[in-house]
């Protein structure tokens, strides 16, 4: 496993990402639940300067795979508007910041939304970006209701600017908290590690950037529950050193305790007061957390007698620890209190069948433990549900390993060579869809972010 962690990764040259169109991503064949999604439209507008912002909120609201997103007909088959008054069954809402909004004139119509055309092709909700002086207006249409749902009023920051993307994030989640009462994760981010550095990503693959600001090699990247830090392994004379560093600043702390011997595999507890890790020495490896609020306190969580214990991911309650132990001959899935008691086989597993478990990490949900897994010598993705403590494979084109939540417990991201080479994939557990999130080669480690209700700009 540490060898794994240390490998040497290819170098290419990174290139920008479009923010201009929609990828509709493919379909892979795992079983899953086909559910009705509801139908959303986008309203066309021109003139208004708004075309990239109606680009990225229209692309968050698709991969939030929680619609159907409807494509309009061009040229003139579509009336935005009727001059008639509002339809039966229109009515004033409250809107989220706390504005009267009503199903009449809206964006300089003229007149009520059709209502009753869009209900015909198929649409529940119809979101309207407009602008309204330096003030950007997004209104939630719920078609069925033949009325607004929500109206949502805010200044942007100017494009180009360091929140401009992640202020479109958080107003594409604000859509979606509206229509379906559900988080998104469109404010949302990726760590991952490429030619031996910590990079970020948002999650609809654009606005990659450095974000650690060493020249050693870094690895093991890990969140903090609050978005507001990480922790990564950096890789010095045979020995590996924690630290955690500010997303806002980029200034870094080096974890008291560490760099005597090889850390790695950090991982925060739900609170952001601990931080387990793995430590390697002569005599094995073995699980340890130290309290990072104080800097002080380290404990031993296991003894491994030779077996190597190593890759800890806390419960989201912080009253458990998965991890991976090599007791059984082959590293399985393990889990423990998180005081380092009551050690158990956690995914069941077929001696002579069933090949080495490794990198687990739980869900926000706490339902489930995702991880990668050996089969007929390629790395395929699994997810175990905690309460039966079974196991199903989720992937099965190409080598897929190193597996990610989301925030919201149905979206994993997970590196693959299925394209053949090895990249940064999205996969939705409820729908199958899988979208890639970074195109070139050599991405490793990823780690997906909480929600992130700012946006943090950073400081190499």
């Amino acid at each position: 496993m540490l060898g794994i962690l240390l490998s040497n990764i290819p170098t290419f040259q990174l290139s920008a990402q479009d923010t201009s169109t929609i990828d509709r991503g493919v379909r892979i064949g795992i079983i899953y639940r086909p559910g009705v999604r509801p139908g959303l439209v986008m309203l066309p507008r021109t003139g208004m300067g708004l075309d990239s912002v109606r680009a990225i909120v229209a692309r968050d609201l698709d991969y939030s795979d929680r619609f159907e997103v409807i494509t309009l007909p061009g040229g003139d088959s579509i009336r935005l508007a009727t001059s008639s008054t509002a339809p039966r069954g229109a009515r004033t809402r409250r809107s989220g910041s706390g504005t009267a909004a009503t199903g009449g004139a809206q964006g300089g119509t003229g007149g009520t939304l059709n209502y009753p055309l869009y209900q015909a092709l198929g649409a529940d909700f119809a979101l309207d970006i407009t602008a309204a002086g330096d003030t950007t207006v997004a209104t939630l249409h719920d078609i069925a209701a033949a009325g607004i749902r929500r109206t949502v009023r805010v200044r942007l920051p100017r494009p180009g600017d360091a929140d401009f993307r992640q202020a479109l994030h958080r107003l594409a989640d604000q859509a979606l908290q509206a229509a379906l009462g559900t988080p998104g994760i469109a404010a949302t981010r990726v760590l991952f590690v490429k030619d031996g550095k910590v990079y970020q990503i948002d999650q609809d693959g654009a606005d990659q950037k450095l974000v650690s600001s060493t020249d050693r090699q870094a690895m093991s990247p890990a969140w903090g529950a609050d978005g507001r830090h990480f922790a990564y392994m950096e890789f010095q004379a045979g020995k590996g050193w924690l630290y955690l560093q500010e997303m806002a600043t980029g200034k870094r702390t080096a974890v008291s305790t560490t760099g005597s011997a090889l850390d790695f595999t950090p991982a925060f507890s739900p609170d952001g007061q601990t931080l387990a890790f793995s430590r390697a020495t002569e005599e094995g490896t073995d699980l340890y957390t130290i309290n990072v609020k104080n800097n002080c306190c380290l404990r031993r969580l296991t003894v491994g007698r030779f077996s190597d214990n190593l890759s800890p991911t806390f419960s989201p309650d912080g009253q458990r620890i998965a991890f991976v132990s090599t007791r059984p001959g082959l590293p399985q899935i393990y889990v423990m209190a998180a005081d380092g008691t009551d050690q158990q086989l956690f995914a069941p597993f077929d001696y002579g069948v069933t090949g080495s478990s490794n990198a687990p990490e739980w869900s926000p949900d706490g339902q489930s433990v995702a991880f990668h897994r050996d089969v007929a010598g390629t790395l395929q993705v699994f997810v175990l549900d905690v309460r039966t403590r079974t196991v199903r494979q989720l992937t099965s084109v190409g080598r897929n390993e190193d597996p990610t939540w989301a925030p919201d417990s149905r979206h994993l991201a997970f590196v693959s060579d299925r394209s053949g080479y090895r990249q940064l994939w999205i996969i939705d557990l409820d729908t199958g869809r899988i979208r890639p999130l970074l195109q070139q080669s050599g991405a490793r480690l990823p780690a997906w972010s909480p929600r992130l209700s700012e946006a943090p700009s950073t400081t190499p």
